[in-house]
């Protein structure tokens, strides 16, 4: 396909409102569509144009991008005679920004070929804000010619943009990503604990840690801006974190591996269910109490 024109976005809630509007504002015609009216209606509100019907979409998007909870729901909206594969045009270049299954949408990947749709893979960070403001960072799994094709689209989602190798790589590295942010979150909330126990405040802390060896993503954003503050409005939930750990505990059984660390990350926090309910914000999850004493 030699030029987009109109951008499909299905999943119109926190990220995919933020990426239709950055899709627009970069000059694309934008057709969303939700299963939920009100977030079709936020959308419309804001001058997007909206519909109720994937047959809609698809006969008039020259690309489609999912911003979808999980890979059940894209291989739901995908399968079947009624699904995305048979509606969608030949040529027509499916952008997936889900946070999925490498192992089920990999299984996909050979019906969209077979149908004509092109296909990269590309889960973000950058949460809500990021999505508004077009500075998402992109996790890109795609043939060359189908990145090539995809770039106005991503551009306009993404600042930062890493094409990691072949169609299903970025939801691998993705899932990298996220269990490094769960482990992060963990280690660093029993370091301030440690820090806390001997009298040293975080507050008093964390600027050293900062400029030392022992920084990360959460000392440096997640703690001053999330954290510290009390504010646990990130956009992304325990309920997403807790799906994505899973997920990387599934990559890591079935690549053969038994890591200690990073099972002790996963049992924590599918365990931390007990405390914190799946709307709470997830870096919640210092909150808990990890502290095991040893009975004498």
């Amino acid at each position: 396909m030699s030029k987009l024109s109109t951008i499909g976005v299905i999943g119109l809630g926190k990220m995919g409102r933020g990426m239709a509007n950055s899709i627009q504002r970069a000059g694309l015609s934008v057709i969303g569509l939700d299963a939920y009216a009100p977030a079709r209606e936020a959308c419309a509100a804001d001058g997007l144009r909206v519909t109720d019907s994937l047959a809609e979409l698809a006969g008039l998007a020259d690309a489609i991008v999912l911003s979808l909870p999980n890979s059940d729901i894209v291989r739901a909206l995908l399968e079947g005679p009624e699904g995305l594969i048979a509606l969608a045009r030949p040529g027509t270049i499916l952008i997936d920004t889900t946070t999925a299954d490498p192992k089920t949408m990999q299984a996909l990947i050979p019906a969209l070929r077979e149908a004509g749709v092109r296909f990269v893979d590309a889960p973000v960070s950058g949460g809500p804000a990021g999505a508004a403001k077009g500075t998402l960072t992109m996790f890109i799994g795609a043939a060359a010619e189908d990145l090539e094709a995809a770039t106005p689209v991503l551009a306009a989602l993404g600042e930062k943009r890493f094409h990691i190798g072949e169609a299903g790589a970025g939801y691998i590295a993705k899932l990298v990503n996220n269990l490094l942010v769960a482990s992060h979150l963990l280690t660093a909330s029993e370091a301030f604990r440690i820090a806390e126990a001997a009298g040293v405040r975080t507050e008093q802390l964390l600027e050293s840690i900062n400029a030392g060896s022992g920084r990360s993503g959460v000392t440096l954003y997640n703690y001053p801006s999330r954290i510290l503050n009390q504010g646990f409005d990130s956009g992304f939930t325990m309920q997403l974190m807790r799906k994505d750990v899973r997920l990387a505990q599934s990559l890591m059984r079935e690549s053969g591996l038994d890591l200690p660390v990073s099972r002790t990350v996963g049992a924590i926090w599918q365990g931390s269910d007990k405390e914190l309910a799946d709307q709470e914000d997830f870096n919640r999850i210092v909150t808990i109490d990890t502290n095991q004493r040893q009975a004498h």
